[in-house]
């Protein structure tokens, strides 16, 4: 069994394969986030029992369903994809200590709650898509000042370049993950920002 079969089955979950049935120009397809690179997110001690994490694009819930498993923290997975929206609420009926919420939504509309602190996006949306998120994301933020990071794995130039001119947000932090794949992809890895722009809170 192989290392994403053998996680599905750990936690009761089934989230494998790729699903580009709705995708467009803005929102692209369905694809989890490998499990090696969940792994090494875990290890980052970024998460924990008093986090809340936003998995914008969630699919059938994968990133939730491990980070609450491994770390304690509750997680919202938001969806816009009937179809896979219902595969995630299949998930959390057998997944193993799921502390994990869906909400069928399109990301730009979410109204972020205050208790977030924790963003994450495997690319889901268009740059166009992910400035009216980021205005939400900001939007919280001052209604309820606390620290947030957001994480971005697989990032495009595309998205690099237009977090770098978000006033609010700050570099926090550069996973790699190039090492568990072949080749040498500089995508590879997870950029962490920070909003509201230092660390330690």
């Amino acid at each position: 069994m192989d290392h994403e079969s053998l996680w599905d089955k750990r936690l009761q979950i089934k989230t494998d394969g790729r699903d580009e049935v709705n995708a467009d120009q803005y929102r692209y397809p369905y694809e989890p986030t490998p499990y090696t690179v969940l792994e090494r997110l875990a290890d980052s001690r970024l998460f924990g029992g008093g986090n809340l994490v936003v998995d914008y694009g969630c699919g059938k819930g994968r990133v939730g369903f491990f980070l609450s498993n491994r770390t304690g923290a509750k997680a919202v997975g938001i969806e816009y994809d009937e179809r896979i929206y219902l595969r995630a609420l299949e998930n959390q009926k057998t997944a193993v200590k799921a502390k994990t919420a869906f909400v069928q939504a399109r990301a730009e509309t979410y109204p972020v709650p205050p208790e977030v602190d924790r963003c994450y996006f495997f690319n889901p949306f268009s740059v166009e898509i992910l400035r009216k998120v980021m205005a939400r994301v900001i939007e919280s933020y001052y209604e309820a000042p606390r620290e947030i990071l957001l994480f971005f794995y697989y990032p495009s130039a595309e998205y690099l370049s237009y977090l770098m001119t978000v006033g609010e947000l700050e570099f926090y932090d550069d996973i790699p993950c190039g090492d568990l794949f072949e080749g040498k992809n500089e995508r590879e890895r997870i950029v962490i920002f920070s909003l509201p722009g230092h660390r330690g809170c």
